[in-house]
């Protein structure tokens, strides 16, 4: 039920869910940076798609990056999803910390577990990314 809430108690929550706030910002902008890259390999597969006929070696080349270039997808693919994941589940936080002051529940292994479940997320997207990076990278180092 919800009980009577005074201002300092509204001011203190807010105070709570700035932190998780801040965080969502960094996930976001770490978001439009995985979705431009993902638009990059996108255009660099349309342009190879839609390329001229190619001889017998630069066909194989081209299939070579074109491979290259799913792996990648893939992996931004999955590093999107868990950025999201990663929002939602701090979204969720957000809204359970103003759940509990609203109604009178012990809320705390909830408020964890959203959290560590959103760093898991958060975790795993960056690696995804730092496999992307690393297949980009590949071809400069000489890697195929």
């Amino acid at each position: 039920m919800i009980t009577e809430l005074p201002v300092t108690t509204i001011a203190h929550t807010i105070q709570l869910a700035v932190a998780p706030v801040f965080l969502m910002t960094g996930v976001a902008a770490i978001l439009s940076v995985l979705t431009n890259r993902l638009a990059r390999i996108i255009d660099r597969s349309r342009l190879l798609y839609s390329g001229s006929l190619p001889t017998a070696k630069t066909s194989q080349a081209i299939l070579t990056e074109l491979k290259s270039l799913r792996r990648r997808s893939r992996l931004i693919h999955w590093a999107i999803g868990l950025c999201t994941a990663c929002l939602l589940l701090i979204c969720s936080v957000v809204a359970v910390l103003f759940l509990g002051s609203f109604f009178a529940l012990n809320i705390e292994v909830v408020i964890a577990s959203l959290f560590i479940a959103a760093m898991f997320c958060l975790i795993m997207a960056l690696l995804n990314f730092i496999c992307e990076i690393y297949l980009a990278t590949a071809h400069i180092r000489g890697i195929s």
